[in-house]
């Protein structure tokens, strides 16, 4: 390991951080500059480490050892684990300065800002001394010319008139877990946050707005148009969606409902009607679903998909066709245990369980919890009063009720 003399801070998000014990401590998320008088560049304090339970942590750069291209290495076992908050005169290398729109001094000609790298000075402080900048042509199809220039040569990285986009900073958390993402965007400024929400696809932010808080969702809805907030919303799990939606005035619901189409907003719909203490109000209405002639092969297939949660995966629901919810009659379920000991061309009709009974919509939290307690159950599946599967309750769902209203807010963490 070395110690470089330039270090291109975009480069160093998601790189892990080691003890001097080479333990590992957590990963680097952004670097924290402190603005200087007039054009002087900003100094860099220190790095944002996140370590276990989501916590952000501040990292002197006097703690700091090595930087390499695969860790960062500190001379200190020795950190403060207090939470990291952001003070009057700092900025963040990621959040605040990656997609600047900036002026190339020289040629006067706009220019978005794609990484910023930091050199130690003859004073041993480590300066933003070059900024990567890409020019700006106005053509979709070239890319233009990537500048790497001093920080006098550019006017606008730190002027909030300067428009600011999304593009690199989504590049350079493009791997990160929804969960994760949705942590980074809550250390963000408002204005901040809805530019990168503006930003993102429709299922990615869906997939976000699921591990926000109540409050943050609601603010980064409203911040989109109403037809992409529509979008947003159909590419949400129906009960997340209608968790969302509970949270909104009820003209504004119909609103939002009425623009989504019609078959993703009923399955909402339905659920908006059911207490939000009930079986009703916590089942999702999109169980794997199978009827009584598929395979264990097509099971297994089923549930191999990424995007279902491993809660769903672990079972599959057999019923009558149809076998969208609300389905034809209920008939049992097949665990995915079960379905991995058995030849690929049985029935999965031929290995339900039916020792599991069905709850319906009203059955209260109480109930609930104590029978997938009791029976060891990671979902139960839900029926109305004529049997027809209309959604599952998981342990998640259940988890999520259970904790306090701001439990995904980083600071309860």
């Amino acid at each position: 390991m070395t110690t470089a003399t330039r270090i291109y801070l975009a480069r160093l998000a998601g790189v892990v951080v080691l003890d001097p014990n080479g333990d590992h401590l957590g990963r680097v998320r952004d670097a924290v500059l402190r603005l200087r008088t007039g054009d002087q560049p900003p100094r860099v304090t220190g790095l944002i480490v996140e370590i276990q339970a989501r916590r952000r942590i501040f990292v002197p750069l006097g703690r700091i050892s090595a930087f390499d291209t695969d860790a960062v290495l500190l001379n200190t076992a020795t950190v403060s684990l207090k939470r990291f908050e952001q003070r009057a005169g700092e900025l963040l290398a990621l959040g605040d300065l990656l997609d600047r729109r900036v002026t190339i001094v020289e040629s006067g000609k706009q220019a978005v800002l794609v990484d910023a790298a930091m050199e130690r000075s003859r004073t041993s402080e480590w300066l933003i001394a070059k900024v990567a900048v890409r020019e700006i042509t106005g053509r979709l199809a070239r890319r233009g010319h990537l500048h790497q220039l001093d920080w006098e040569e550019v006017r606008g990285a730190i002027d909030e008139q300067h428009r600011q986009g999304a593009a690199n900073l989504l590049a350079v958390f493009e791997q990160l877990r929804a969960a994760d993402l949705a942590n980074v965007m809550q250390d963000l400024s408002g204005k901040r946050r809805a530019e990168v929400a503006a930003a993102l696809p429709d299922a990615r932010l869906a997939d976000v707005l699921e591990e926000l808080p109540e409050d943050d969702q609601v603010e980064i809805l409203s911040s989109l148009e109403s037809e992409r907030a529509a979008d947003v919303l159909e590419a949400m799990n129906p009960d997340d969606a209608a968790d969302l939606l509970g949270e909104l005035p009820e003209h504004e619901q119909e609103r939002l409902l009425g623009l989504m189409e019609p078959n993703e907003a009923d399955p909402v719909r339905r659920l908006l009607d059911y207490s939000e203490d009930t079986a009703g109000g916590l089942m999702t209405t999109e169980p794997v679903i199978l009827p009584p002639d598929a395979t264990v092969a097509q099971a297994l297939a089923k549930v191999r998909d990424p995007d279902i949660i491993p809660a769903l995966a672990a079972q599959v629901y057999v019923c009558r066709s149809p076998t969208a919810t609300p389905t034809g009659r209920f008939l049992g379920v097949a665990h995915i245990q079960r379905l991995l000991r058995e030849p690929p061309g049985e029935l999965v009709s031929a290995v339900l369980d039916t020792d599991i009974d069905p709850l319906d919509a009203d059955t209260p939290m109480a109930d609930l919890t104590r029978i997938l307690a009791t029976y060891n159950l990671v979902a139960v599946p839900i029926v109305d009063e004529n049997d027809r599967l209309i959604g599952a309750v998981t342990v998640d769902d259940v988890l999520d009720h259970l904790l306090p209203d701001d439990w995904r807010d980083k600071d309860n963490v």
